[in-house]
Formats: C-alpha cells, sequence, structure tokens
C-alpha cells in the first residue's frame, strides 16, 4: 500500500480541511454573557491579581490620541470596599426592589480615574475601558457593574486618590439570572424583574440601522 494512502483518501472524499476544537468564547457568547450584575456570590473572594488581570486590558486596547490618562484603584475586601460601597449607588432604575439585595453586596471594585479633565475623548477612552475590563471578566467567569452614580469627592477622600475618580466598575461572582429580550425601537427600554429573572430589552437589528 502506498504512503500514507488512508490520509489522501481521506483527503479526496472529505476534503483537506480539518476541524479543531475551539478554545474559549467567541466575541458573541461573551457579549451576550457580559450583563450588568447588581448582586454576587460572598462565598467567592475576588482576589487582587484577579482585578490586576482585568485592568491589564488597558494596556492593549486602544486611546484617543494615545494619550492613555485613565488610571486604576484596586479593591478588594476590606475597610475600602466598605468605603467605596457607601459612596455608591446600585440598581436606580428599579428603585422599589433597593438593590443590592442584604448579603449580595459587591466587595471588590476598579475605582477609574483621569489624570486629566473629562472631555469627550476621555470618555470615549472611559467607554472603551469600561467595556473591555467586563468582557475580560465574563472571560474569567466573573461578573461586573459599571457604576456611575456615585459621591466624586467622598470617594476621593475615603480612598486618598491623586486624581477625581469618574466611574466605579463592581466585580464579583454573579449570583443573578438573565435574559434578553429583543423589543422595537418604539417599544420600553426599561429592564425588569420577574420570577427571579432580571430581563433586558433590547433594540433588534433592523430598527438600529439607518
Amino acid at each position: 500500500m502506498a504512503d500514507n494512502y488512508l490520509e489522501k483518501r481521506y483527503d479526496e472524499v472529505f476534503g483537506t480541511k480539518k476541524v479543531t476544537k475551539r478554545i474559549g468564547h467567541t466575541l458573541d457568547e461573551l457579549l451576550v454573557k457580559n450583563r450588568s450584575t447588581r448582586g454576587y456570590n460572598k462565598a467567592y473572594t475576588i482576589s487582587r491579581n484577579e482585578l490586576q488581570q482585568i485592568v491589564a486590558v488597558n494596556t492593549k486596547i486602544g486611546s484617543g490620541c494615545n494619550r492613555q490618562v485613565l488610571r486604576f484603584r484596586l479593591v478588594t475586601q476590606g475597610d475600602e470596599a466598605t468605603k467605596v460601597l457607601e459612596n455608591i449607588k446600585m440598581g436606580a432604575a428599579l428603585p422599589e426592589l433597593h438593590l443590592p439585595f442584604p448579603g449580595t453586596e459587591p466587595e471588590a471594585f476598579i475605582v477609574v480615574c483621569s489624570t486629566m479633565d473629562e472631555n469627550k475623548l476621555v470618555d470615549i477612552d472611559l467607554g472603551m475601558s469600561l467595556q473591555t475590563m467586563m468582557l475580560k471578566a465574563t472571560e474569567m467567569g466573573l461578573s461586573s457593574l459599571i457604576i456611575g452614580a456615585f459621591n466624586k469627592e467622598k470617594l476621593r477622600t475615603a480612598l486618598s486618590l491623586p486624581y477625581d475618580p469618574i466611574a466605579v466598575l463592581c466585580v464579583g461572582k454573579g449570583a443573578e439570572r438573565f435574559e434578553l429580550v429583543p423589543i422595537k425601537e418604539n417599544e420600553s427600554h426599561s429592564y425588569y424583574r420577574k420570577n427571579g429573572i432580571h430581563y433586558i430589552p433590547k433594540v433588534v437589528l433592523e430598527d438600529l440601522i439607518l
């Protein structure tokens, strides 16, 4: 029998394309899993190393004019985490639920600061940074939440920050269930909860394209 007969015959019948096992998640899978989480499992403790891995994405992503003005304070369990929690607000769109529920509060945070006053480019950098950090957390099997409602002056003083904080990212092991709901552009965009599931309306593609 000729050398490599079986391999050659296989290629003739099935083609030369070989199936390789995919490792990790696709971007679409990460995007679906990446949800703003307001309740966390306190049995899992986030380490400083995990927060560093998340912040490390900022060494790879884009930046307006490549100024790279964002700086990050890592906060894990302890007095500093308590100070952060005291100065942020969560679940403003569902005030009747008083989120987070007792015993599900986040205990790890990434406080984002800027070395210059906020402007359009800083805010673009902030959006790219927060989204990419959330995706990294999701890849790591963690959950997160962007906080924009916080007491800037008190938080800066409490953490002795050299710059003003412009956002806070909560990080933890999520303890919530989510479901995306397709909607038309003229339907309610408000998220809601029912039977323990957090529903997030998302405008369908055809209504997003002009």
